[in-house]
C-alpha cells in the first residue's frame, strides 16, 4: 500500500514557477499542497501589463492555470500563509505552516457588499501604494481565489460591525485568528520568488523624494487597464502626459553596495515599457540610459526594432544622480556619455528606475540546510534529496524561464518520492 504522505509534494510560492510545479506534479498523479503568502495566486506576474515573449496580458496564462487548479482535486492551496519550519528528510518532511487571518471565510461569493459598506481606505498593495483601496477589498478583479479580504485595521475598528452586517452570507469573521497547519510530505519545492529592490536605498536617484521618479514595477501598473490610472501613463505629480521619459538601467544593480548582480530581465522590461509610452504618445521622446544591453537569443530582434525608432535614444552611460527642477518638477538626470566622454544633464518629464530582482530567499528565513549563494539565491537546484529550488529562488528569470524551471522542479520532486 502506498503511503500518500511520502508521495505528496509541498510547493512554497504561488508565482509562475510555483504554480507550474504544483500543477505539473498534480497532473502527474501526486497530492500537492501549495502555500502562498499573498491573498491570491499568480505572484508578480499578476501585476504586469504585458509579459514576454508574446507581450500578452498576464491573465491569458494565469486564467488557464487557475482553471487547471479548479479541475484538479489533488491540489490543495493555502493563501495568506507562510512556512514557519521544515525539518526531516526526503520522504518524511515535517512542515509547519502559519495561515494568517483573512477575516473572510469560504462562504464569500464575491458579491462586494462588504466593499460597498466600507469607508476606510488603505494604500493599495497591488498598485504599489500609488492609489487607495477600501479596507474590505478584492485584491484585483481576476484574483484567485475570488474572495474578499478585510484589512486588520478595519477588523479592529468601530466600522467593522457595519461591514460585517452588510454580508448576507455570514462570510465575515472578525474574530478570525492565525492558525497553524502541520503536514508531512515527501518532497518540497521552494519557489518563493522575488521582490523589487527597495529604490529608497538609492539616495542619489531621488525615489521617494521627487514624485516623478518611479520604478519599473510602478510603470507596469500605470500601463495596466486595472492600474491606478486605468492604463493611462501620466506623471504622478500633476497627471500630465509625459513627453520625455528616461529609463535608468541598473538602478542599484551591479553595485556592491546594493544588488551586486545583473537581474537579466531589466533591459527587456524597460524596452517593453518604452513601447507602452510610444503607443500612447507617438511624439514622445524616450531615453534608455544603459551600461550594456542584455537582449539575447530571440529577444535580440525586439532590441533591433527599437533601435530603428528615431524617438528612442539608447544612451550609453550610467546615471549618477537625479535632481529636480523646482519649477517644472522635471527630474534632471546627471549622466556621463561614456562613448563621447562628456558629462550631461538631461531633463525628462518622467524618470523610471529599472530596479532589479531581490530574491525573497535573501529577505526571509530558510531551512538551515538550504544554503544561499553570495547573492542571496538558493545555491543549487536540488539542495538536498527531496528539497528543490525553482524560479527566482535560485536565479534571476523571466516568465517563460520560470515556467520551464517549475516543470523541471516538479520532475525532480516526483523523482525523489518515486525513488524512495
Amino acid at each position: 500500500m502506498v503511503d500518500l504522505e511520502t508521495q505528496s509534494i509541498l510547493v512554497v510560492g504561488g508565482g509562475m514557477s510555483g504554480l507550474t510545479a504544483a500543477i505539473e506534479a498534480a497532473e502527474a498523479g501526486r497530492e500537492v499542497y501549495l502555500v502562498e503568502k499573498n491573498p491570491y495566486l499568480g505572484g508578480r506576474v499578476a501585476q504586469l501589463h504585458q509579459y514576454f515573449p508574446k507581450l500578452c496580458p498576464p491573465y491569458c496564462g494565469l486564467e488557464l492555470n487557475f482553471r487547471r487548479i479548479k479541475n484538479n482535486s489533488r491540489i490543495r492551496f493555502f493563501t495568506m500563509a507562510e512556512v514557519e519550519s521544515v525539518s526531516g528528510q526526503k520522504g518524511a518532511w515535517n512542515v509547519r505552516i502559519k495561515i494568517n487571518p483573512r477575516y473572510v471565510n469560504e462562504k464569500c461569493t464575491g458579491c462586494g457588499k462588504c466593499y460597498d459598506a466600507c469607508t476606510m481606505e488603505i494604500d493599495n498593495p497591488f498598485n504599489y501604494g500609488m492609489d487607495k483601496i477600501k479596507a474590505a477589498y478584492l485584491p484585483h478583479e481576476m484574483a484567485f481565489p475570488q474572495r474578499f479580504v478585510i484589512d486588520p485595521a478595519l477588523a479592529k475598528s468601530p466600522e467593522a460591525q457595519k461591514v460585517k452586517q452588510a454580508c448576507e452570507y455570514d462570510a465575515i469573521e472578525l474574530d478570525m485568528q492565525a492558525k497553524t497547519v502541520e503536514l508531512k510530505v515527501g518532497a518540497v519545492v521552494w519557489a518563493t520568488g522575488w521582490s523589487p529592490y527597495d529604490a529608497k536605498k538609492l539616495d542619489t536617484l531621488g525615489f521617494g523624494t521627487y514624485p516623478n521618479v518611479i520604478t519599473n514595477v510602478m510603470m507596469e501598473r500605470l500601463a495596466a487597464s486595472n492600474g491606478p490610472t486605468k492604463g493611462k501613463i501620466v506623471r504622478p505629480s500633476d497627471g500630465k502626459e509625459p513627453q520625455t521619459v528616461g529609463f535608468v538601467q541598473c538602478a542599484g544593480s551591479r553595485d556592491e553596495n546594493n544588488l551586486p548582480f545583473c537581474s537579466s530581465i531589466c533591459c527587456m522590461a524597460s524596452m517593453k515599457q518604452a513601447t507602452y509610452v510610444r503607443e500612447q504618445y507617438p511624439d514622445a521622446k524616450i531615453y534608455i540610459f544603459f551600461i550594456d544591453i542584455r537582449a539575447m537569443d530571440r529577444l535580440e530582434s525586439f532590441y533591433a526594432k527599437l533601435k530603428e525608432d528615431g524617438n528612442i535614444v539608447f544612451f550609453k552611460g550610467k546615471v549618477a544622480k537625479i535632481e529636480e527642477d523646482a519649477a517644472t518638477k522635471n527630474p534632471i538626470l546627471k549622466v556621463e556619455d561614456t562613448t563621447a566622454g562628456s558629462l550631461n544633464q538631461i531633463s525628462v518629464d518622467l524618470a523610471v528606475l529599472a530596479t532589479g530582482m531581490q530574491p525573497n530567499t535573501s529577505l526571509s528565513p530558510l531551512p538551515a540546510f538550504a544554503q544561499r549563494d553570495d547573492y542571496g539565491f538558493i545555491a543549487s537546484l536540488e539542495v538536498t534529496p527531496g528539497f528543490v529550488a525553482a524560479g527566482c529562488s535560485r536565479t534571476p528569470a523571466g516568465v517563460s524561464e520560470s515556467v520551464q524551471d517549475g516543470t523541471a522542479a516538479a520532475l525532480k520532486a516526483i523523482q525523489s518520492v518515486a525513488r524512495r
